[in-house]
């Protein structure tokens, strides 16, 4: 009895004061989601939208590909310390760009679309929108020119100063399994549906060979991996020998590849994903519970991927973004306010030249 009549007032307190902190959390969220705003730029920069669309199809008459590539800029940006431009800084005496890290170097690529599309936004709108914007309206623009869904993109980041090399080391990877990608995505705010509706992107781009080659002849005692589909197996093999051009690319989606749908989710179901972060959303046998539902939800229904894409979006474009008075709204994406321009003009031709492929 005694335990019981203390149990209850105790229960009853501990609810008031998780009652009271999940008031306390849900007005900080709030307050982080009313930072961005969708009329953001509506006074000072209306066209911005349009203008970023316009310089995105002038770029893909050339680069087929270029879509895919510049959606995961976005990625990349916001997985290293947030959504705040850095990836896009070049080599200094004071920055160590993040264009170099290994998930980066000779991979991510799009950097001079988005310079282009920087100079046509300050043509019109001088000193207004920021690159982290800019790398935010790109990365839907790219979707929905590639025939996926549209969203109107909460707007008002600024732009950092600094680069985190170390952090965009550790990025989500083409060999990480599923629990590995669980805690890095854990690691920003985002869930299992983020996770599996995230990894959608998948649907369009091109991956190298070296990123998946394991799978075809040593994934375990010199066998391949058993979750790939026979004759898909014979397809890649011939594409990437062993021992051969660890640089081929090869379409990450086989049935639609520049086209974003949901042919992914039933490319898994039909053990065709090529990288292991892909195929191992369905087929880990001891880590798929939590995953594995997902895949196969959005590969019965285009639209409910499309809705969960659009929220997972919205949510990691929130990912520590830098307002108000923080940060800047840099002038050249390639370097912060008041750098001299010369070093990165060489890092820049360096850089392009390195990043001919993407995973």
């Amino acid at each position: 009895m005694a335990s019981s009549s203390f149990a209850c007032p105790f229960s009853a307190l501990s609810v008031s004061l998780l009652l009271m902190l999940s008031l306390i959390a849900v007005m900080h969220f709030d307050k982080c989601e009313a930072q961005l705003s969708p009329t953001f730029y509506d006074n000072t920069c209306p066209n911005v939208s349009a203008i970023v669309r316009e310089q995105l199809l002038l770029a893909q008459h050339s680069d087929p590909r270029i879509f895919a590539s510049l959606i995961r800029l976005f990625f990349h940006d916001c997985f290293t310390n947030g959504c705040e431009a850095s990836l896009l800084l070049d080599n200094t005496t004071e920055i160590k760009s993040e264009k170099f890290a290994l998930p980066n170097n000779n991979s991510a690529r799009g950097y001079e679309v988005i310079d282009a599309v920087k100079t046509a936004v300050e043509n019109s709108c001088p000193g207004i929108v920021s690159c982290a914007d800019i790398l935010a309206i790109a990365a839907e623009a790219s979707v929905h020119l590639s025939y996926g869904p549209h969203w109107t993109v909460p707007l008002g980041r600024r732009d950092g100063r600094m680069a985190y090399f170390n952090a965009a080391s550790i990025l989500p990877g083409p060999f990480d399994n599923v629990t590995v990608l669980q805690r890095k995505f854990a690691a920003v705010g985002l869930n299992d549906i983020d996770l599996v509706s995230l990894s959608g992107a998948h649907t369009f781009g091109r991956a190298q060979c070296f990123t998946f080659r394991h799978r075809l002849y040593n994934f375990s005692n010199g066998n391949p991996d058993p979750s790939l589909n026979t004759a898909y197996l014979a397809k890649l093999r011939q594409r990437c020998p062993d021992g051969g051009n660890r640089t081929v690319l090869n379409n990450l989606d086989p049935v639609t590849p520049d086209v974003f749908d949901n042919k992914y989710y039933t490319n898994l179901q039909n053990l065709k994903g090529l990288l292991t972060t892909d195929q191992d959303l369905l087929s880990a046998a001891d880590t798929n519970a939590s995953t594995a539902p997902y895949v196969n939800l959005f590969a019965a229904d285009k639209k409910v991927f499309f809705d969960s894409f659009v929220k997972g979006m919205i949510k990691m474009g929130n990912i520590e973004v830098l307002t108000g008075s923080s940060g800047e709204v840099r002038k050249n994406c390639r370097m912060v306010n008041g750098a001299s321009g010369p070093q990165f003009e060489i890092r820049l031709r360096d850089v392009e030249a390195s990043s001919a492929e993407e995973i």
